[in-house]
């Protein structure tokens, strides 16, 4: 599916906007998508961490440390 014209017009606009402003402008647009988001969607990772936190409060699943987590998300990357 192409880009209509005025589509483009204003991706090209959009473009010329200093950082700060397209960055505010790229917020607002993606929000503007996640409200428009499936009802099931959101129950399904609604039920997806409840099952989640559940094995952690039952001990069937350890959690790990956001320092060890963070830690070897940085070695990985060297």
């Amino acid at each position: 599916m192409g880009v209509s014209d005025p589509a483009r017009d204003l991706e090209s606009k959009a473009l010329r906007l200093p950082p700060k402003e397209r960055a505010k402008l790229a917020e607002r647009l993606l929000a503007s998508l996640e409200s428009t988001a499936e009802p099931e969607a959101e129950e399904i990772w609604l039920a997806e961490a409840e099952r989640r936190l559940a094995e952690l409060e039952s001990g069937h699943t350890a959690g790990v440390a956001a320092e060890e987590v963070f830690r070897k998300s940085r070695s990985s990357l060297r």
